[in-house]
């Protein structure tokens, strides 16, 4: 951050410019994680009456988080489930396969095309929106025409192609099942039918250029029906041979014949031939119908004469707002809390949730127009996502000086198969990517808490390449090096692992099927933004002293967090009283031997949990 910033941010006599905040020592809690009564989630915690976005990021970069006005940094070595903050260079993400499904899958039902089962998913709404409002126009989130590209559209009529004759090919199957042609005590495998690549064509005999797609459905018949016939006579489950198959009459030759002779009316009627090959249901499509690159336009797909298919298409829009309560998004929640989470009324309530995703101590920076600073300013922010006018999810957002630090995801359980939590990751991380050229220093996602002992948290790490903070020196480790450490043991010294890795070997790669590993999901199916269950968030201000620690009794020379021996001098911390900021050093004489004592173990404490540069900077409150 410029100093020219850091200056605006504290010159106002109006209204507060500086970090101050209230010191509430250590909390036991039960964990909210591993929900078992016999652990406790011990942590540090703080009451911001005020954070600038400088101080907060310097929190984050220490292991801090915030939840509506209170932070916390939980003990690493002594809490049940460890909680590593995890980020991401959002310049270095690479999408997954799964995450690349998600956007396409909401692009699909944007355009109109994807196949919603359920009919009540979109109803008309006259929901308008008045209030001023960022709207973040990425690629993904266009609904013109011209957005359309011809691939997706290709794509998509070979999937329906693909659903269609599948389709028919288990309809055929079953009612040579019930109509006593294969045997009625078999489990019939779901057809699969593929399209066949142009390579496969010029392998084929002449003629196969008009080879569209492909079944080997009668293989697995025939194996179906033989291993039953073969486990009948003996017992046992053996695999049947050739010999068997050919005996009892249901070799695939024969089962794709069959098949063949059932669909061949049907699939005149929808533009495409069968024939049978090999063991293979073939079809074929008839030459003028072909496109150059080898697909067909609906021929799998029978229309009712003198109609058009036509898609009707939603626009969605992003919207970027400040942090500020919204009737029609607590309803949301309070929707999303009841259906998704099961939760009771009285746990989100209004000022319940005023209190967990509106209140912020965050200090707003304007926008300044030279490139320290993003067109929407630094802050707390609300980032809603509308179809056709209908709120359907709301990310809660912090802005910062180098990242965006996602808080929390809440959205409609009606559109829960469009994989919400996932899409509007992908949408934070774009607008990262975005934004770095209004603000260059803005380059990281952080995505919260990483908690590995919690199978529900670890589907951050699938946001890839993570890395995660090391507690005791709060360096930046990759996950790659983190997570075989992890799978050891809960709490581990990052920064040691990371040397020794570097020096003996590169990082470990993660493969395509590992990294789908770590996608674990919720109950709903959906992963959420958020790090600590609102419940436990809630009881926030309930600290209480562990008890067992006598700090008085602590020996002067102590390991601070950064592994250099603890200096006690805290003539710099800077204090707040009746008003007034004023150093220890120039208010230590006003106490008494006792109060002198207390005051410096409490800020022993505060130093050693925050840093020797913050507690500096910020403003400790003594009333």
């Amino acid at each position: 951050m410029s100093s020219r910033m850091r200056n605006e941010a504290s010159s106002s006599s109006k209204t507060p410019k500086e970090s101050v905040v209230v010191d509430y020592g250590k909390r036991r809690s039960s964990c909210g994680y591993c929900r078992s009564p016999r652990h406790n989630s011990i942590s540090h915690g703080m009451l911001a009456e005020s954070l600038t976005v400088d101080d907060y990021q310097a929190l984050l970069d220490q292991g801090w988080r915030r939840s509506g006005c209170f932070l916390y940094k939980p003990e690493m070595e002594k809490t049940c489930c460890p909680s590593y903050t995890i980020r991401l260079k959002a310049s270095d993400f690479v999408p997954s396969k799964d995450q690349v499904r998600v956007s396409r899958r909401m692009q699909r039902f944007l355009d109109g095309t994807l196949d919603v089962k359920r009919g009540d998913v979109m109803k008309e709404s006259d929901t308008s929106k008045n209030s001023e409002s960022l709207v973040h126009n990425n690629p993904s989130c266009s609904m013109s025409e011209e957005s359309l590209s011809v691939g997706n559209k290709e794509v998509d009529e070979d999937e329906k192609s693909l659903h269609y004759l599948s389709e028919q090919i288990d309809n055929v199957t079953h009612m040579f099942t019930k109509n006593g042609e294969f045997p009625s005590d078999i489990q019939l495998p779901k057809a699969s039918v593929r399209m066949v690549s142009q390579g496969k064509k010029k392998f084929l005999a002449n003629g196969s250029e008009d080879l569209l797609y492909s079944s080997n459905i009668a293989f697995q018949v025939a194996a179906s029906i033989n291993r039953a016939q073969s486990k009948d006579k003996d017992g046992s489950d053996s695999k049947p041979s050739k010999d068997s198959e050919k005996k009892n009459g249901y070799s695939p030759k024969v089962i794709a014949e069959k098949l063949v002779a059932s669909l061949d009316s049907i699939m005149k009627n929808s533009g495409l031939s069968i024939r049978a090959c090999n063991g293979h249901a073939n079809f074929y499509a008839f030459s003028k119908q072909v496109s150059q690159n080898g697909t067909v336009q609906n021929a799998a797909i029978p229309k009712k004469s003198g109609t058009k298919c036509q898609f009707k298409k939603r626009k969605l829009e992003i919207r970027l707002n400040r942090s500020s309560f919204d009737p029609e998004e607590h309803a949301l929640f309070a929707r999303y809390q009841s259906k998704v989470h099961n939760d009771k009324p009285a746990n989100y309530t209004e000022s319940s949730y005023r209190r967990f995703l509106v209140d912020t101590p965050l200090l707003y920076v304007s926008p300044t127009g030279d490139n320290t600073v993003p067109p929407c300013g630094f802050g707390s922010f609300h980032q809603q996502y509308l179809v056709d006018g209908r709120l359907v999810a709301v990310g809660v957002i912090d802005i910062l000086p180098n990242c965006l630090s996602s808080k929390y995801l809440f959205w409609d359980p009606d559109f829960a198969f469009l994989s919400l939590g996932k899409y509007s990751a992908l949408q934070e991380i774009g607008w990262v990517k975005d934004n770095q050229v209004y603000c260059p220093s803005l380059q990281y996602y952080y995505l919260g808490y990483y908690i590995h002992s919690c199978n529900k948290m670890r589907y951050k790490a699938a946001y890839r390449p993570s890395e995660l903070l090391c507690p005791l020196r709060y360096q930046w480790v990759s996950f790659d090096i983190a997570r075989p450490l992890l799978d050891r043991k809960r709490y581990v010294v990052l920064s040691d692992a990371s040397i020794l890795q570097n020096g003996e070997s590169s990082p470990l790669q993660v493969s395509e099927d590992q990294d789908a590993m770590l996608i674990q999901l919720d109950d709903s199916g959906q992963e959420d933004a958020n790090d600590v269950p609102m419940h436990e968030d809630e009881k926030m201000a309930e600290f209480e002293s562990e008890g067992s620690d006598d700090e008085y009794d602590e020996p002067d020379l102590q390991t601070t967090s950064y592994g250099e021996p603890e200096n006690n001098d805290f003539s710099e911390v800077l204090l707040g009283i009746r008003g007034s900021r004023v150093r220890y050093k120039d208010l230590r004489s006003m106490f008494g031997p006792e109060q002198q004592r207390y005051l410096e173990s409490q800020l022993k404490k505060y130093r050693r949990v925050v840093g020797p540069v913050l507690s500096e900077r910020m403003v400790y409150s003594l009333g």
